[in-house]
């Protein structure tokens, strides 16, 4: 009987533990199969993820580019500038240095050779001056200057071309004239602190000196087409603006003619941003104005008729005012558009100190000049002070204000 219980109490133990290994196994494998449904089924909280990029804004660039008139140079000036051994024209800068160089880019009209001293150097009408006048250009801050003017041909092919070579040997950036038609329809560009500039140059002759028609490439001689084609070339090169040089006008007129302003406005409707005009030896009119395109479209267009004498040694009346242009532009850095923000300007005033035997020319500001002397600082005489009163009102008669 006793082996009965005991046998009873053994199978009923047996039968309790099989029970709870399959509860325990079956609890165990349905946690097993949450775990795994948790880690591949999305749950109601689970929220889309968003990369973002922080791209940063593109700034906008602003520079300062200065212009100057006609850079001419007459006997008295070389002959002023030789020192017994060379020629050294830096004096003549020396009280306007810093607007030149401290602008971003700075520009002229060349209005003479370079043919060499072996040509024998010479005075108007046919102009070669001492090739150390370019280097002191380069020195004073000179960037780019047009070529493309009555007086290129003045040495012949060879001037033209010697010309060029020592430009290129001061490092001074030219357009206008070419020795190859391969350089005629290579445009020069600068591009300025991120602002890239197209810079072209055309002449209305070159004084009846022939230019060959086997060498038509040397000089731009303004034309409607070459004028479209060299346009053409330059917006092929995706330029922010198209600067243009004209030298064109009648002589010592202080106002333009209608060609002139046909002329403006052929460019301006086909690329043109800024001209800058040359050859009446003379201040004209400056204008800022708002191009609308044939597309409808809107730009800036600012040209000024003629920036008159920056350094020569006319006497002529009114040949001796001009000023330093200085146009600041401004890309926008989300639009990438280049727009004209102001156009202000320094008068200036070729003086010639005839008191001195040597260095008697210098370029002088005018308002510099007029201040220093009603602070006591006579350098000038009360004579020289009364021309430049006048020289002054002229200018602003001329070309009004600043442009904002």
């Amino acid at each position: 009987m006793r082996k009965k219980i005991l046998l009873f109490i053994s199978i009923a133990i047996f039968t309790m533990l099989i029970l709870f290994g399959i509860e325990h196994f079956s609890s165990l494998n349905k946690k097993t199969q949450e775990i795994s449904s948790s880690e591949t089924q999305p749950t109601e909280n689970t929220k889309d993820t968003e990369l973002v990029i922080d791209i940063p804004k593109k700034e906008d660039i602003t520079i300062n580019m200065s212009v100057i008139g006609d850079i001419m140079c007459h006997n008295s000036q070389y002959q002023d500038a030789f020192n017994g051994s060379t020629y050294d024209f830096s004096y003549v800068f020396s009280d306007i240095k810093d607007y030149i160089s401290n602008a971003d880019i700075a520009i002229g009209n060349l209005e003479t050779t370079f043919a060499g001293a072996e040509r024998g150097y010479s005075n108007y009408p046919t102009f070669n001056t001492p090739e150390q006048l370019a280097y002191n250009l380069k020195d004073f801050g000179i960037d780019v200057v047009s070529t493309a003017n009555n007086h290129c041909m003045d040495t012949g092919y060879k001037g033209l071309v010697s010309t060029l070579n020592y430009l290129d040997d001061a490092g001074i950036s030219h357009t206008g004239t070419s020795r190859s038609s391969e350089e005629q329809n290579t445009v020069l560009i600068k591009d300025v602190n991120g602002i890239k500039i197209a810079f072209l140059s055309f002449t209305y002759g070159t004084n009846g000196i022939p230019v060959s028609s086997q060498r038509d490439y040397s000089v731009n001689l303004i034309s409607d087409d070459l004028i479209l084609n060299q346009l053409a070339l330059a917006k092929e090169q995706n330029p922010d603006l198209i600067c243009v040089s004209m030298h064109w006008g009648i002589e010592y007129q202080n106002t333009q003619n209608k060609e002139q302003e046909r002329l403006a406005n052929l460019l301006f409707q086909n690329g043109t941003d800024i001209i800058l005009g040359s050859h009446p030896h003379v201040l004209q009119p400056m204008e800022k104005r708002t191009i609308t395109l044939d597309d409808g479209s809107t730009k800036d267009g600012f040209v000024i008729y003629s920036l008159g004498n920056f350094m020569s040694g006319q006497t002529k009346e009114r040949t001796r005012n001009s000023i330093i242009l200085n146009i600041e532009l401004t890309k926008n850095g989300e639009t990438d558009k280049t727009s004209i923000e102001k156009v202000t300007y320094t008068p200036i005033y070729m003086y010639k100190n005839t008191s001195k035997n040597k260095q008697k020319y210098l370029v002088m500001d005018i308002e510099k000049a007029l201040n220093n002397y009603n602070s006591g600082n006579h350098i000038i005489s009360s004579n020289t002070y009364s021309t430049l009163q006048t020289e002054l009102t002229r200018i602003k008669n001329t070309i009004g204000e600043n442009l904002d």
